[in-house]
């Protein structure tokens, strides 16, 4: 992979508007909600705040440069439990994209998860989350997020 740097999630900061695509059982749930992020840290260090009204839903997601390894961790809070996910997801930026992955039990199978930032442009930006029950043979979409900035 190659070596995270400070600033690797610059493009992040500000505030942003957000179109949600959810899989559920019955199909794709679509929702609006919005985020506000900072750089802290002299850059390795990204701080995302998650409003989702519609769903009563927030959380913060915090993402850090381990300086000496250079790679990336990305963990989650939901607010409603104020518990940082462990271990969280471990990547970088290849070719403009970052991928973020973690392994995971489930009912006693093992699973894989990947975060993806794709899209990185002026005003936008797209993260979406994937995972795969069968070792990484194919991966299915559970979430979409399409980012525009406001701010």
């Amino acid at each position: 992979p190659t070596p995270g740097q400070p600033g690797d999630f610059a493009f992040l900061e500000g505030h942003w508007r957000i179109r949600n695509l959810k899989r559920r059982s019955t199909g794709w749930d679509r929702f609006d909600g919005e985020a506000r992020c900072i750089s802290i840290l002299g850059g390795i260090g990204s701080v995302e705040e998650l409003l989702i009204p519609a769903r009563d839903f927030s959380g913060m997601g915090l993402r850090m440069l381990d300086v000496e390894k250079r790679q990336w961790s990305d963990h989650w809070v939901n607010a409603k439990s104020g518990v940082l996910t462990t271990p969280g997801q471990f990547g970088s930026f290849e070719q403009g994209v970052g991928l973020f992955t973690s392994t995971y039990e489930d009912s006693g199978k093992l699973m894989h998860s990947m975060g993806i930032w794709d899209h990185i442009g002026p005003g936008q930006c797209r993260w979406r989350q994937v995972y795969s029950a069968d070792g990484g043979q194919t991966w299915e979409h559970d979430w979409v997020m399409h980012w525009r900035r406001v701010g």
